[in-house]
């Protein structure tokens, strides 16, 4: 039994982590800004009031998990706002990188106490932040923010290296969400491939940016 740490586990891929994981029996801590009652009725370890873009927040996370020890952080929240050349709106730009990039990399970095030789991190990030696959354009904030989230994920990889932690980075595909208004995959198919990768990421593979499917995708 391994204990999961899931960020924004009331919705989506991030509930669907936590259904998968309790059902096999590992441990999981469902942390998110407000829970609900299908995440409720799980049995895991749920911790609100989480807002990853806080130092405040993380900080008073980091005292309630005094005593734990992590096997697996899965950096899932998220949002998405759309931000077309015509309708730039860098509040929203600004906003994006702040839950996508830098709460993934300010939550890490708080968590690492907790974390040892044999953990591993997984950073849900996404193909439209593959600067080699972008055939479309548009959607700036989302897109810059992904690949911000990926190069931290990537630089994450290296650094933690060393001590033996390592970190996959991970495409979900498209998936039936609130955030894609539910166009795509279910996301239980989703989470499937996704608990594959990280159950596969190692020392030798740490730092690929991986589609849920198992393809290597373009940075």
């Amino acid at each position: 039994m391994a204990t999961y740490l899931v960020t924004g586990s009331n919705r989506g891929i991030g509930l669907e982590y936590c259904k998968q994981l309790q059902a096999r029996g590992e441990t999981v801590i469902a942390v998110c800004r407000d829970s609900n009652e299908e995440l409720d009725k799980l049995g895991v370890q749920v911790y609100t009031d989480v807002d990853i873009t806080s130092d405040e927040s993380i900080a008073k996370l980091v005292q309630q998990l005094q005593g734990t020890s992590l096997d697996v952080l899965i950096n899932n929240a998220g949002i998405i706002e759309k931000n077309t050349l015509d309708r730039l709106d860098f509040d929203s730009i600004r906003r994006q990188f702040e839950v996508n990039a830098l709460g993934p990399l300010r939550l890490t970095c708080a968590l690492l106490p907790f974390l040892s030789a044999g953990s591993k991190i997984a950073i849900m990030t996404s193909r439209m932040g593959s600067i080699g696959d972008n055939t479309s354009g548009d959607s700036y904030g989302y897109r810059m923010s992904k690949v911000a989230v990926s190069m931290a994920g990537k630089s994450l990889a290296i650094d933690l290296q060393p001590r033996q932690i390592a970190v996959g980075i991970l495409h979900p595909g498209l998936v039936s969400t609130r955030m894609t208004n539910n166009t795509g995959m279910s996301p239980a198919e989703a989470v499937k491939g996704l608990l594959q990768r990280i159950e596969e990421l190692n020392l030798e593979n740490t730092g690929t940016f991986w589609h849920s499917n198992g393809e290597v995708l373009p940075w």
